[in-house]
């Protein structure tokens, strides 16, 4: 395909075929899967996926020349929709055994993740998704309590998604080549998580708590909350502690706390 990508749309297509292979056989796809291409582009990952026969294939492409070229070479082997990822209704797409493939675009790429991780039925509408990310995105991800790498995003991942990073891929893979490295990062839906009546809750509290990061944890609690010290020793915290050192689960109590606090005003 002759065409210019659009940086706009932080277009950077992957052309090595090796790592092409790679990562459409870790989806393992069979007969009976239902595979979901985020912005097939070129169409060289699409053309990978087709070699595995899976039972439905949806491809979903925002550029509008990329989807008429693609559909032209591609309409009678999969179904091809013209839209923007971050408006897509997943409710349509509730197959089993659901494999969501996808080099994001790196400026929206944390954004389209946690639509998907709010979504109530996460588990019941993806098997594992396998998605390309800017390197530094995917460490948050992975990230360990303590570590420099790890925050909100890495909290909101651990709620509903397990995650292991495969490899990271340099920048010579690509077109245009990105100045920064890529790592793919496979996932999978956990069946049991938190439960929250409002997951906007846990959203809150971790952007209260990492936009404070550098303090001790006694300032977003008091921004959160009416009766701080309450909360301090119920969930027996260290005020003097910062939000790194605080592990997932306890924001997730955290967060169902000032879940309760928000229904009872």
């Amino acid at each position: 395909m002759n065409l210019i990508p659009k940086k706009s749309l932080g277009q950077n297509f992957l052309l090595n075929k090796q790592i092409i292979k790679d990562i459409v056989k870790l989806g393992n796809i069979t007969s009976k899967s239902t595979v979901i291409e985020i912005g097939p582009g070129t169409g060289n990952l699409t053309e990978e996926i087709l070699k595995n026969n899976p039972y439905k294939f949806f491809a979903i492409e925002k550029d509008k020349n990329l989807f008429e070229k693609l559909n032209n070479k591609f309409s009678s082997s999969l179904e091809l929709l013209n839209q923007d990822v971050l408006n897509v209704n997943w409710n349509n797409f509730n197959k089993s055994d659901c494999i969501v493939y996808g080099n994001l675009p790196y400026n929206i790429s944390s954004k389209i993740l946690i639509n998907w991780i709010m979504l109530n039925n996460l588990d019941k509408l993806f098997s594992k998704l396998i998605l390309m990310f800017q390197k530094e995105v995917a460490d948050r991800l992975i990230a360990k309590v303590d570590s420099s790498n790890y925050g909100r995003l890495t909290i909101l991942r651990e709620w509903k998604l397990s995650a292991n990073k495969i490899m990271d891929i340099n920048q010579d893979n690509f077109f245009p080549k990105p100045k920064v490295k890529s790592s793919l990062v496979y996932f999978e839906p956990k069946k049991k998580y938190f439960s929250f009546n409002d997951p906007r809750c846990l959203s809150r509290v971790t952007d209260i708590f990492f936009q404070n990061k550098r303090k001790m944890i006694k300032k977003p609690l008091n921004i959160l909350f009416k009766n701080p010290s309450t909360i301090i020793n119920k969930l027996n915290l260290d005020e003097k502690s910062r939000p790194q050192n605080l592990n997932p689960e306890t924001f997730f109590k955290i967060s169902k706390e000032y879940e309760i606090q928000q229904e009872l005003n």
